[in-house]
């Protein structure tokens, strides 16, 4: 029996879980056991959790200080059952200031067990100095990003490897994926609006956002736009848009959101993983952000030379960045109307997109390279015994 304890801290760390689940069962069959943390993904999988992990999702130094007494009393629990049930190996996803805890903890007390961090903490982002702490308690980083082992190695950090970001396995995206970048736009032109995915984000960007589009599209009168949004975030949006002079068509899940990218000629973004999703989709973008008072104040921790990941994977400013102040309606209105018309800008980001999906390209799928990489230090420390 090859018994694999599990620490993940939110949904798509559970998404990412249930994937390595899949191909560790291929290698172990019926002789896999599962035991930790997980989300509804590994639960179909065959994961008991030890709590909903729902209780981790917090946002916001305010809300963590509010809740420690119960964040510790979930990882001194955490610890103890992982500790108790002397798994064959630890693999970590994601939620760093949790997951990363009991990982020391494990290593305190069972110093043989190999523990493998799927989805490592954004050093190259902020932070540098993690990276070589990480060597005492992670035997090996299992990454989404290209450059990723790079950094690890240059920062003295642990062993890693690029197994492929987790959106190179949506449907949708590799049928996008399938088809050659298109050069030029469409007449009209379809502008994609995506001010965020949290309701904070939604808050100081839409106005800002509508603005922008309202002078855009006195420039360019053709012009339609799309706006994807969660579900729940939907009358939200629908209510601040009401009075705008021009007004997006706005949708919601998945399959619409794709089908906008698909069809789409520009954005105006939301800095975030949507970015990559954009690049892959190969849709032009102008990127913009306004971090929350609390967030401001913490501002100089982040070192990184930018904060999208198109620019890191390509290592050059190939997508532009606005922050603050610099969130300038009239500014980002002639910088999108120079990506949504054929000129240089438009092509250079095209060229980048181009370089960012072969660099991410990928032969099989990330959980079946990340099952052989857990695979390999089972068997590793099994051998020295």
């Amino acid at each position: 029996m090859t018994r694999i304890a599990f620490v993940v801290g939110e949904p798509s760390g559970d998404r990412i879980g249930a994937d390595l689940i899949v191909y560790l069962k291929k290698r172990y069959g019926i002789d896999l056991e599962l035991v930790g943390l997980g989300g509804d993904a590994m639960a179909e999988q065959g994961l008991t959790s030890l709590f909903e992990i729902e209780e981790l999702s917090i946002i916001g130094i305010g809300a963590i200080v509010m809740r420690l007494p119960q964040l510790l009393s979930r990882l001194r629990q955490t610890s103890k059952a992982i500790l108790a049930a002397k798994p064959d190996a630890l693999v970590i996803i994601d939620s760093p200031t949790f997951s990363h805890r009991i990982a020391k903890a494990v290593r305190a007390e069972r110093p043989h067990i190999p523990i493998i961090n799927y989805i490592p903490p954004t050093v190259w982002a902020w932070r540098e100095e993690r990276a070589a702490k990480m060597r005492a308690y992670i035997d090996h980083a299992i990454c989404a990003l290209p450059f990723e082992p790079d950094v690890y190695h240059r920062l003295d950090g642990p062993p890693a490897t690029y197994v492929g970001h987790p959106l190179l396995t949506d449907p949708a995206l590799q049928r996008i994926l399938e088809h050659p970048l298109r050069p030029r736009p469409a007449d009209p032109p379809t502008l994609l609006l995506l001010p965020g995915s949290r309701r904070g984000e939604i808050d100081r960007l839409l106005s800002d956002f509508g603005e922008t589009y309202e002078r855009l599209a006195a420039r360019m009168p053709a012009l339609n736009a799309v706006l994807p949004t969660l579900p729940r975030h939907r009358a939200r949006v629908e209510k601040v848009i009401a009075d705008w002079s021009f007004r997006p068509e706005v949708v919601t899940g998945e399959t619409a959101k794709w089908a906008a990218f698909e069809k789409a000629d520009a954005a105006l973004a939301a800095s975030g993983t949507v970015s990559l999703e954009l690049a892959l989709a190969g849709v032009p973008m102008a990127l913009a952000y306004k971090l929350d008072p609390v967030a401001y104040r913490f501002r100089h921790l982040v070192t990184a030379w930018t904060a999208a990941l198109p620019n890191f994977i390509t290592g050059h400013p190939l997508v532009p960045e606005h922050f603050h102040e610099f969130v300038r309606p009239e500014h980002l209105a002639r910088r999108l109307e120079r990506l949504l018309t054929d000129t240089p800008e438009r092509a250079a980001q095209m060229a980048g997109f181009g370089e960012i999906r072969q660099a991410m390209s990928i032969d099989r799928p990330p959980g079946e390279a990340a099952a052989e990489i857990v695979a390999r230090l089972i068997e590793g420390t099994n051998a020295k015994r």
